[in-house]
């Protein structure tokens, strides 16, 4: 969610309109959606927490288990999101600003209530970094470390977020998925890149992804990428 509106974006940058995210969620009700993660991207930026008010109406609409980020710094922006309806709060920025936070968090709150979202990006001749505010701002951690020590402080889950995959539709990054996967014993979820449900299933059986979550591919279809939000039915996992 951007300024008030349901936007996606590719690697971060070129966001794209959607519609009002209430009428989205609507239809993601119809369509048995599993979960619905949101995200008020604008928030840490400008200093401030996503609306408790639009929270409180998401609770109202949503059929399915839902979690919600968007400038959460402190215990009471917690419990005020967790009071309005959230089944979690998912924390981006600040575990990095305040890597304590998350424990701190983790033992008022339970950890299956605290998600970390971490954001990855590839820079040109170096290895990845953990980055905050959009991908502006980068931190001195590796993904792994960062997942461990989030996983350490508490967080009972983390989604995995690349920039370099985000809004591309060509899959996950599968080596990222399954180098966090291995270390961490908490569920990893990765996000950014799946155009299909053979990326849903690559993630799971060879990323060994806990589970997986998506954006692009439940709100575009066609060549030409119309919005029309979607859902598949039943995808068959095997193990």
């Amino acid at each position: 969610m951007k300024d008030g509106d349901l936007v996606k974006s590719k690697r971060f940058k070129n966001y794209r309109y959607i519609g009002d995210p209430i009428n989205a969620i609507k239809l993601f009700n119809d369509l048995k959606v599993d979960e619905l993660v949101l995200l008020d991207i604008g928030a840490s930026i400008e200093k401030r927490l996503i609306d408790i008010n639009f929270v409180k109406k998401l609770g109202e609409e949503t059929n399915m288990p839902f979690s919600v980020g968007g400038g959460i710094r402190t215990l009471d922006d917690i419990q005020r999101i967790l009071a309005a309806g959230a089944e979690k709060v998912v924390i981006n920025s600040y575990a990095l600003i305040n890597p304590d936070f998350i424990k701190e968090a983790a033992e008022n709150f339970g950890s299956s209530s605290i998600v970390v979202c971490i954001d990855i990006k590839n820079r040109l001749f170096s290895s990845p970094r953990v980055c905050a505010y959009n991908g502006k701002k980068n931190y001195p951690y590796t993904p792994s470390d960062f997942a461990r020590l989030m996983e350490n402080n508490g967080a009972g889950e983390v989604i995995i977020q690349s920039i370099q995959n985000d809004g591309m539709m060509s899959g996950y990054d599968l080596d990222l998925i399954k180098e966090i996967s291995s270390i961490l014993t908490i569920p990893v979820i990765p996000l950014g890149g799946a155009g299909n449900s053979e990326h849903l299933i690559e993630a799971v059986e060879k990323g060994f992804a806990s589970a997986v979550a998506a954006g692009s591919l439940f709100v575009f279809h066609g060549k030409d990428s119309g919005v029309l939000i979607n859902y598949p039915e039943k995808i068959d996992f095997v193990f």
